[in-house]
C-alpha cells in the first residue's frame, strides 16, 4: 500500500508543470518573481507577470498572487526557503486574471485577500483568458478567487507597525480598478501593469490620460523603487518606457486626428520606431494605435 502511494505521488510529480520561479531580491525586505515578456501560452503557462512580496516582520505580504493555483503554490514554497512566515494579506493590483488567479491557493490556506472595488461587480466566466491559453495540467485546482476586501479611495494596514497605503487610482488608467500599494518604510510603490518596461504596454482596457495622470503622480512619491507588473526594472527608470510610450502615443494620434486623418492612415502614420526594438512592438503597436485614435475621436466628440 505505502509503495502505492509512493508511485501516485510520483506520477503527480511528473504530471505537476514546474514554473522553475527564482525569486529575485529587489530591497532589504522585498522579492519578486519576475515574469517571460511573452504571451501566455503552454510553454510558460501564465508565467509573464510579476509577483512580489515583502517580509513586514512576521509575515509576508504578497503584491499579485499570479496566473494558476500551482503557480502561487510553487511561489509560496520558494518564499519560505527565505523566511518561514505565514502570509497576513494577498493585494490584487487590478482585475486581469494572470494578476490573480492564484488567489485560488492563497485562499485554500486562509489567507486574506484585498482588491479594488470593482471586482464587487465582477462575474465568474465560464472560462478565463488564463484557461483558454495554457495547458489543463498547469491550471489544474485554479478556480476563480476574487478578493473580500474591497478598497474604493483608501485603505490602510498596519502590519507590525509598518504602514501600507493602498490607494485607488480612481479614474480608468491601465484598467478601471489600478491601486497603489505604497510602504513608506521601504520607499517602494508596487502599481501593477500602469508600468512595463519589458514589452509595449497593452491599451485595450484604459485611458490615456487617466494614465499618465496616474503615472505622473507615481513619479512624484518620494520612492526608491517602482514595481510595475511586467519588466525587471524597478529603480525610479522603471517608469520611463511606458510614460514615453504612452505620451507619443497619444501626442502623435491626437494631433493626426486634429488634421482630419482617418482611421486606417493613422494606423499606418505613427510609427513611432524609437520602439520598434521592444518586445511586442510587431504585434500590438498598430492595434494600440487604432485603439488611441477610436478613444481620443470619442472623447473629442
Amino acid at each position: 500500500m505505502k509503495s502505492l502511494l509512493i508511485y501516485f505521488v510520483f506520477i503527480h510529480s511528473l504530471l505537476a508543470f514546474d514554473y522553475t520561479l527564482k525569486p529575485e531580491k529587489v530591497s532589504e525586505e522585498t522579492h519578486c518573481f519576475f515574469g517571460l515578456p511573452e504571451v501566455m501560452d503552454e510553454h510558460n503557462n501564465g508565467n509573464m507577470v510579476n509577483s512580489c512580496f515583502v517580509n513586514m516582520g512576521t509575515s509576508y505580504l504578497v503584491i499579485d498572487s499570479g496566473p494558476t493555483y500551482s503557480y502561487a503554490l510553487q511561489a509560496y514554497e520558494k518564499m519560505k526557503k527565505i523566511n518561514n512566515l505565514p502570509i497576513s494579506y494577498v493585494i490584487n493590483t487590478h482585475v486581469h486574471d494572470d494578476h490573480w488567479l492564484g488567489n485560488s491557493y492563497y485562499a485554500s490556506i486562509g489567507v486574506k485577500i484585498i482588491g479594488s472595488s470593482v471586482f464587487k461587480n465582477e462575474s465568474k466566466v465560464e472560462m478565463t483568458r488564463m484557461q483558454k491559453r495554457i495547458s489543463q495540467q498547469a491550471y489544474a485546482k485554479t478556480t476563480q478567487i476574487f478578493p473580500t476586501i474591497f478598497v474604493k479611495d483608501e485603505k490602510v494596514l498596519d502590519i507590525d507597525g509598518k504602514k501600507v497605503y493602498i490607494k485607488s487610482v480612481n479614474k480608468k488608467a491601465h484598467t478601471n480598478s489600478d491601486l497603489l500599494i505604497y510602504i513608506p518604510d521601504g520607499k517602494i510603490v508596487f502599481v501593477g501593469d500602469l508600468v512595463f518596461n519589458d514589452r509595449l504596454p497593452s491599451i485595450r482596457d484604459g485611458n490615456l490620460n487617466g494614465w499618465l495622470e496616474s503615472l505622473d503622480k507615481v513619479r512624484a512619491m518620494d520612492v526608491d523603487f517602482i514595481v510595475g507588473g511586467h519588466g525587471e526594472i524597478v529603480d525610479r527608470t522603471s517608469i520611463d518606457m511606458t510614460y514615453n510610450y504612452i505620451k507619443t502615443l497619444r501626442d502623435r494620434v491626437a494631433m493626426l486626428l486634429e488634421d482630419g486623418e482617418e482611421i486606417g492612415d493613422v494606423v499606418n502614420m505613427v510609427k513611432m520606431e524609437k520602439f520598434k526594438d521592444i518586445n511586442f512592438y510587431d504585434s500590438m503597436h498598430r492595434q494600440n494605435v487604432e485603439i488611441a485614435y477610436r478613444m481620443l475621436e470619442w472623447e473629442s466628440e
